[in-house]
């Protein structure tokens, strides 16, 4: 089995990249990486999520490039992956997905008790979700 020795990068396809930068610091407080381009967002737009773990979102048109052999990005509503953010305490769980919605996101299942515990489901203004939970306790 490799080892993973650098850094993992997910990548996500968008169709704007202020809007996209502007969502991702707004609703989750994600910091961009880099220097502004003329646009005023990083180029490459990447956030850095822990210490070997960064979220990059490219261009809907240089995702396809980036993917290759013909390959097609899924269309609007069709959904491959969930991404998962797991924070202290259930109010922050609510204030998240809150902070989502005021950021250009939705709301795809509202915060609240569930069998795996409490969470909420949000979708960014491209349809990625992201299913924000209480962090178990490490001992679990």
């Amino acid at each position: 089995m490799p080892v993973l020795t650098g850094t993992l990068v997910v990548g996500l396809p968008i169709a704007d990249r202020w809007r996209s930068m502007v969502f991702y610091r707004d609703a989750f407080g994600f910091a961009p990486l880099g220097d502004p381009a003329e646009d005023g967002v990083p180029e490459p737009l990447r956030f850095r999520l822990d210490e070997r773990t960064l979220l990059m979102l490219i261009p809907t048109g240089g995702f396809g490039w980036v993917i290759g052999d013909g390959r097609q990005i899924a269309p609007p509503g069709v959904h491959e992956s969930l991404l998962g953010l797991g924070l202290a305490s259930e109010s922050d769980v609510d204030t998240v997905i809150e902070r989502a919605v005021r950021a250009g996101g939705e709301t795809v299942t509202a915060p609240g008790p569930q069998p795996w515990g409490y969470s909420g489901v949000c979708a960014d203004p491209d349809g990625h979700l992201w299913q924000i939970t209480v962090e178990p306790p490490a001992d679990s």
